[in-house]
């Protein structure tokens, strides 16, 4: 399983049955599987949501946006629920060229990710238990 480290960058090669041990980048040592949101840059993303064979679900969000404040505690929880989720945050203020290519709208947008590709998209503040229920309905079968 190829996972990028969200420190540095690095591609990580990790077998299956390891990825419930910790495991660290081979070049930062920085935790691979954490169970928090990683911050993405217009300079990271692509290289963070193609590298990563995991599902990615990233919050695109901003600052200034009320509803966005609200659901970072909710999408921080939802990250302890999923373990073998990647979770991100995308400021859209910091990265306008990754949200502007991805056509990003309204905040807070999640799109989930599975090997490179968008698979689905939902845009508005939602629970914590809504959004796991929203990402195992929407995860690819198999």
């Amino acid at each position: 399983m190829n996972l990028v480290c969200p420190e540095c960058g690095a591609t990580n090669r990790v077998p299956d049955e390891r990825l419930k041990d910790q495991p660290v980048c081979g070049r930062c040592k920085a935790e691979l599987m954490a169970a928090k949101p990683v911050a993405l840059t217009d300079a990271s993303f692509a290289r963070f949501i193609q590298g990563t064979e995991l599902p990615v679900l990233v919050d695109f969000w901003a600052e200034w946006c009320g509803p966005c404040k609200m659901m970072a505690p909710q999408f921080a929880a939802a990250a302890t629920q999923l373990p073998m989720v990647r979770f991100a945050k995308l400021d859209t203020e910091a990265a306008p060229a990754t949200s502007a290519r991805l056509g990003i709208r309204s905040i807070p947008t999640l799109a989930l990710y599975h090997k490179g590709r968008e698979v689905a998209r939902f845009s508005g503040a939602t629970s914590a238990s809504d959004l796991v229920r929203w990402v195992q309905g929407n995860l690819p079968k198999g």
